[in-house]
């Protein structure tokens, strides 16, 4: 399935869910109480990101002070982000996504995830094809650094 027709496929059914989960919790407890809840889960939901944001950041600055590359912790940033993307919007199933991905080792561990996953898909575009067809895989990250000097342009 294309990329495109899952986020189609998102866009419309998020929104349906999100309707039917707030119509299925005002019919229970009102629609004053309702709203109330969802206005409440986003205020707890922005504190709660706001923490999580400073640490994260701290975190980052450390692995650098380190020489670390940060990239599970900026990872974890974009993450931070979309949680409170999805916090700010009304309802309770993006509530609910924005808040697992407030949890510390929920974060890490989709972080890792996805890094590893990166890195699968990096090893597996790394194999290259040349003009004959043959296809090679580079064994080495290693950078190696060079001048060259071009002898087509050269003027006898």
């Amino acid at each position: 399935m294309s990329f495109f027709r899952i986020l189609f496929i998102l866009f419309l059914s998020i929104p349906i869910l999100e309707i039917y989960l707030l119509l299925k919790v005002g019919s229970s407890i009102g629609a004053l109480p309702t709203v109330v809840l969802v206005v409440l889960t986003a205020v707890i939901g922005v504190w709660l990101l706001r923490l999580q944001g400073f640490a994260t950041v701290a975190k980052a600055q450390a692995s650098l002070a380190r020489g670390e590359v940060p990239a599970t912790t900026m990872l974890e940033g974009v993450m931070l982000f979309v949680a409170g993307a999805l916090l700010l919007t009304p309802g309770f199933f993006t509530d609910g996504i924005g808040f697992l991905l407030l949890i510390p080792p929920t974060r890490l561990w989709l972080a890792n995830k996805i890094l590893k996953n990166a890195m699968v898909m990096g090893q597996f575009q790394s194999s290259r094809t040349t003009q004959q067809g043959h296809t090679y895989q580079s064994s080495s990250t290693e950078v190696i650094e060079g001048e060259y000097i071009s002898h087509d342009d050269k003027k006898d």
